[in-house]
């Protein structure tokens, strides 16, 4: 009796306890879609910009390059062209995105943008590490001597914008290309050796590494120079320091080629030129203390401008955004335009108008 008690009672009272939770599962599932749609709708409506992105294949030069070339939204030129110069690592056209609301600001400024694969990214032909800074140079060289032949660019007004590692190449392009006439130089590096040390440092000061730490830090590295200076191969690295902590014998070559950079020596080609410098105040990566006084003594003059940007990482992203992986997602994902330090995209429109305005003034001199 029992048994049969039971389980009719379990049978009789389920049954509408069970449409019950169905149905509340069903409308909380039909107000997590709604949520999800809104979510999903305000996503794109975020990742929607106000430009026109063309997909481009520049051959010049005997190169292959496949890029992207950013429109304003409206008109069909000439526009005046920024030329991306990407820093370190397997960058891709867009950056994974993070370009755009760059372009956008640049866009809205009248101009376009062209970037373009490092190669070996996203299917481009040859690998980014056998480059040296020169080569990078030359590639750069050749995306804007194609882009001078479209009939949608204005060949008299092209730039440059370079982040961290571009330091060492935007002073170089403008040696090759005396028609460079602007730059936008962000985190730029300078020397690479002093640059190496201070991220060095600046990374063990922020994880707070004890003294001995620091110094056995500090020994490996003189091993290192020391072995780069003589030209040692990478296993000889590999024995000397003993765990190559990430130094792939791919990244050992790119840094045999590149450990002499110094930005220094190129960048007076820049003198006369209006160079906008962006600093950031949280930065691990570059002594911007030591760019600023760099661009200061070998471009002086009233063509030179300093931005400082007291609360941003090195990638200008807000350094508290950088320091949530949830924050730092969720805003890319929301609001990508506000990754960005306050001011950091208003301020290069800003740059951009007043580069085209003293342009038209000479133009009306020349005239």
């Amino acid at each position: 009796m029992r048994r049969v008690r039971a389980t009719g009672a379990t049978g009789a009272t389920r049954t509408p306890r069970r449409r019950r939770v169905l149905r509340a599962a069903l409308v909380a599932l039909a107000a997590l879609v709604v949520v999800a749609t809104g979510l999903g709708g305000l996503v794109v409506w975020q990742h929607s910009y106000e430009l026109r992105e063309e997909p481009v294949a520049i051959r010049e030069g005997g190169r292959a390059l496949d890029g992207v070339l950013a429109l304003p939204e409206r008109g069909r030129g000439p526009f005046p062209l920024v030329v991306f110069v990407h820093g370190d690592g397997p960058v891709d056209a867009t950056h994974d995105t993070f370009y755009r609301p760059i372009w956008e600001a640049f866009a809205r400024a009248g101009y376009a943008s062209l970037s373009w694969n490092k190669p070996g990214v996203g299917g481009a032909p040859g690998d980014w590490l056998d480059q040296s800074m020169e080569d990078r140079a030359d590639e750069a060289a050749d995306a804007i001597a194609w882009a001078r032949q479209r009939p949608d660019i204005d060949g008299s007004r092209i730039g440059l914008w370079g982040a961290s590692q571009a330091g060492w190449v935007l002073p170089k392009i403008a040696a090759k290309d005396r028609g460079i006439r602007f730059v936008i130089a962000v985190s730029p590096a300078v020397n690479w050796h002093r640059q190496g040390r201070y991220n060095l440092l600046a990374e063990l000061s922020r994880d707070g590494a004890p003294a001995a730490e620091i110094a056995t830090a500090l020994g490996r590295r003189e091993t290192t120079l020391e072995l780069l200076g003589r030209g040692a191969s990478y296993e000889e690295y590999v024995r000397a320091v003993g765990d190559p902590e990430g130094m792939t014998e791919a990244r050992w070559r790119f840094v045999s080629k590149n450990h002499t950079a110094d930005a220094s020596a190129d960048l007076p080609a820049l003198r006369g030129t209006p160079v906008l410098l962006v600093l950031a105040g949280h930065d691990v990566n570059v002594d911007t203390a030591d760019s600023e006084a760099a661009y200061r003594r070998l471009l002086p003059g009233p063509a030179l401008r300093v931005a400082h940007y007291p609360d941003a990482a090195h990638g200008l992203v807000e350094h508290a955004v950088e320091e949530s992986p949830l924050r730092l997602t969720l805003t890319a994902l929301f609001a990508p335009r506000a990754l960005f330090a306050e001011g950091f995209l208003t301020d290069q429109q800003r740059f951009l108008a007043s580069v085209g305005t003293e342009g038209a003034s000479r133009s009306r001199a020349s005239d």
